[in-house]
């Protein structure tokens, strides 16, 4: 298995505007050039770095393209813009199919790999795709919807690293992974805990089922000398129920007063407090909302100005003074672009014809400076990621959200979004971040026969597990469960973690190797799976 520098591209297309790519012309020296935009590929011994100078009119795409004639029968893999839609697939060629991030390559035929990929935190958003005569890497470097203009400063949209492989596809991915984020930042210990969104969802609850969860997951714990937390999801503040936005430096009147004696009361409880929040959306309009934007009932703030920066470092400070030592920050993508990058949809994440105020900086760079502000103010506090672009804020959370929301309402969400972002984002774990395919639901509306199967894996797996537990639907059995599970989460998993077996063939595989042994799981319903309407 090696990964290392990959060719210069036999092609560069470049768009100043939303119209079709044109072609660059060559230049000595790994360059190229058309329309006052330059594009430099330059080699170097483990990793090819792209930079790119605009023309007047800014830029918004370049395409880099080698020539690779593709092999029948071979399967393709990429990755998500965000949170993966339970559509993670291995699949057969198909040219208009985009692939965030990364493109593997695995042939059946003779079990190699290949891939391609590019390192965390780049400066555009980044996609590939396959056709039958080679591979593009599509490097969006638009600001917002709009051309960026950088005027002389010179863009670094990527670096890009290849891989070779024959020990199989699986780890050919760990492998890849590695090579393009050579500096997590990982949690301290294991992350395991309680968290309230799939039972309460954000209503009715107050102080005391917050400790009620706090005893609860510390009851499952049971003497375990890694403590586990207790998050606060949405419902804390004004507005709750409905992923509100701030101010936030206050909780719910008459209900959450002393949001710093809740983190204490937590903390006596035996468990370590987290909080939720969503950094980018204001109840009411600021000097740093975007002006003319509405988005659930608030105003998103401009992540370009640096008064935002501030202020959502000014928050994360707050949480911590208050005593939290976990904090998840959401919605951020869907805040910045306007629409979440769900199954069949936006083959980009940002819709033509807006900008935000600074017009100087890509997307992927604006994203990344919040990240960091996140991370800055973050202190000693874990910091989870949800709705964030995990290729972007690798190095810069400690836990990544990596799917969409699993349900306490209807198995089949967790089937679908669970199980597909555990098997096909694993390789990511410790790697990029610590993994969290979300919360394992325990309720009166979902079958613990299905949901214990997926409970059993997480814990295996040694990413992150949080259970959300419904009083009404405590059951002994089910007690002995979740503390077998928790336990074990705590312990770091098994050895070895799981690895999905028959991921080549399927969107949930149900056969996975763990501790020397296969381990089968069926997740489907009496009737099957059926279509997914609403959770």
């Amino acid at each position: 298995m090696t990964t290392g520098t990959p060719p210069p591209p036999t092609s560069v297309h470049v768009a100043a505007g939303d119209g079709p790519p044109v072609q660059a012309a060559p230049l000595p020296g790994g360059r190229w050039a058309a329309g006052g935009a330059r594009i430099t590929a330059e080699e170097s011994a483990d990793c090819l770095r792209v930079r790119a100078a605009a023309g007047p009119a800014g830029l918004s795409r370049a395409v880099l393209r080698w020539a690779r004639r593709a092999s029948p029968g071979t399967l393709y893999l990429g990755d998500a813009w965000e949170r993966s839609y339970g559509d993670l697939r291995w699949g057969l060629l198909q040219p208009e199919r985009v692939m965030p991030w990364y493109v593997l390559a695995h042939a059946p035929a003779d079990g190699t790999t290949w891939g391609l990929g590019v390192r965390v935190r780049a400066g555009a958003m980044c996609s590939w795709t396959v056709d039958e005569e080679g591979v593009s890497l599509w490097l969006d470097v638009r600001c917002g919807g709009l051309p960026v203009l950088p005027g002389d400063r010179e863009l670094a949209p990527a670096t890009v690293v290849s891989l070779a492989s024959d020990a199989g596809p699986f780890a050919a991915l760990g492998e890849l992974c590695d090579a393009l984020s050579p500096d997590p930042l990982l949690p301290p210990g294991p992350v395991v805990g309680s968290n309230n969104w799939y039972y309460a969802y954000g209503r009715g609850f107050g102080p005391e089922a917050v400790l009620r969860d706090a005893r609860t997951v510390v009851a499952y714990a049971d003497g375990h000398p890694v403590r586990p937390y207790c998050v606060i999801d949405d419902g804390w503040t004004e507005g709750g129920g409905s992923a509100p936005g701030g101010p936030w430096d206050r909780g719910l009147p008459g209900v959450f007063d002393d949001m710093a004696g809740m983190a204490e009361a937590i903390a006596a409880a035996g468990a370590r407090p987290g909080l939720w929040f969503r950094p980018l959306l204001s109840r009411v309009p600021t000097g740093v909302t975007r002006p003319g934007v509405e988005r659930d009932g608030g105003y998103p703030l401009d992540p370009s100005l640096p008064g935002a920066l501030e202020a959502v470092a000014e928050d994360v400070a707050r949480f911590r003074a208050w005593g939290f030592e976990l904090i998840k920050h959401d919605f951020s993508t869907y805040d910045v672009f306007g629409r979440f990058a769900v199954a069949g949809g936006p083959a980009e994440l940002a819709g033509p014809g807006w900008a935000p105020a600074d017009r100087s900086r890509t997307s992927a760079e604006i994203l990344v400076d919040l990240y960091r502000a996140l991370a800055d103010a973050a202190g000693g506090a874990v910091l989870i990621g949800c709705n964030t672009v995990g290729h972007l804020a690798a190095g810069l959370v400690h836990v990544q959200r990596t799917g969409d929301d699993t349900s306490g309402r209807r198995w089949e969400r967790t089937r679908r979004m669970g199980v597909n972002t555990l098997a096909f984002r694993l390789p990511q774990h410790n790697r990029l971040f610590a993994l969290d395919a979300d919360c394992v639901p325990c309720t009166p509306a979902t079958d613990w026969a299905l949901n214990r199967r997926f409970l059993g894996l997480v814990a295996r797996s040694g990413t992150a597990l949080f259970v959300s537990v419904d009083p009404e639907a405590r059951t002994d059995a089910a007690d002995r469960d979740l503390s077998a599970a928790v336990r074990l989460a705590l312990d770091g998993g098994v050895p070895g973690g799981v690895e999905p077996l028959d991921w080549l063939a399927t969107t949930a595989p149900r056969r996975w190797r763990s501790a020397g042994e296969t381990v089968t799981a069926d997740w489907s319903e009496p009737f099957g799976a059926w279509p997914l309407l609403d959770a």
